[in-house]
């Protein structure tokens, strides 16, 4: 059992242990018997099989052990050679108080932001954000009020921009300051209505880790202004997808969705308020489950122990 020094007052002493591999007889009794011969309490359970003939397993554990900080590890050194390996394991363990550093990429629409930053101000949302980085200065009163680095990174249209298979100047520009952030490079991305394409050299610095929020409107309605022609088809309703960012446009992991009914009654300028309080609301919860490592991606779906 390992040597650890009483966690000083504060520190919560749990970590997550994060499982994918292929479902199998006896994947649940090997972990948890190897976290109880070493005196760890497990305080959260969730697991799924895609099928138990074939299929993949995922499991999600939170577990205790007083001073973990200081110890997680040697607690776990041994778990490739004793557990993992007989299985097959792709396996992670994180410390559940370390807060996630994210950064926001923003276009003018500051509904999805403005929420961000006020959920992580009032310590819902266990992040921090060292900076927000825009393709327009509109926004940098308002975030800088929260006490966040604002930076402006022009973005050509997509007409005027260089087309290749590398990274564009601007996002090299933002991969400076993501590496450069105050306190430490930034962990993953949250796009907040970012209304630029983000190129898949881009992406892949961040694999599974960038969080795109839009109307679900797609692909019925794609382009400018979709709610004018939401409205004018009379749909009854409308909705929000939060999913993580891939090189497919729009088409990576679906984190979270929610929607909402709507009428004939409803005037174009309500839709577009009732869209904003939805995305904002999908946005957080997606947000939220990725900083509790909540989602484990299965292709290109993700399981969600919410």
């Amino acid at each position: 059992m390992p040597l650890c020094k009483p966690a000083p007052a504060g520190q919560a002493g749990t970590a997550r242990l994060l499982v994918t591999c292929p479902d199998r007889s006896g994947i649940v009794a090997a972990v948890s018997g190897y976290l109880h011969k070493r005196g760890v309490n497990i305080i959260h359970s969730d697991q799924h099989s895609t099928d138990p003939q074939g299929g993949r397993f995922f499991m999600r554990q939170e577990f205790y052990f007083p001073g973990l900080e200081g110890c997680l590890d040697e607690l776990m050194g041994d778990f490739e050679s004793e557990v993992a390996a007989q299985f097959n394991m792709n396996w992670r363990v994180l410390l559940a108080r370390r807060k996630k550093r994210m950064a926001v990429l923003v276009s003018r629409l500051d509904h999805a932001l403005m929420d961000l930053l006020w959920r992580v101000g009032r310590g819902e949302l266990p992040a921090e954000i060292p900076l927000v980085i825009s393709n327009h200065p509109d926004l940098k009163h308002a975030v800088e009020s929260f006490g966040v680095a604002f930076h402006h990174v022009h973005v050509p249209e997509a007409t005027d921009a260089p087309r290749g298979r590398g990274l564009s100047l601007p996002e090299e520009r933002m991969l400076e300051l993501l590496s450069g952030a105050p306190g430490g490079p930034v962990e993953f991305l949250v796009l907040a209505r970012y209304m630029r394409i983000l190129s898949p050299a881009f992406v892949k610095r961040f694999p599974q880790r960038i969080i795109n929020i839009h109307h679900s409107f797609l692909p019925a309605f794609e382009g400018a202004d979709p709610y004018r022609r939401a409205a004018e088809r009379g749909v009854k309703l409308i909705g929000a997808t939060a999913h993580y960012v891939t090189g497919r446009l729009d088409k990576g992991p679906i984190i979270e969705q929610d929607v909402i009914r709507v009428s004939h009654r409803h005037r174009l300028d309500e839709l577009k308020i009732l869209g904003r309080d939805i995305e904002r609301q999908v946005l957080s919860r997606a947000v939220r489950w990725h900083l509790e490592d909540r989602v484990l991606v299965d292709g290109n779906k993700t399981i969600v122990f919410a």
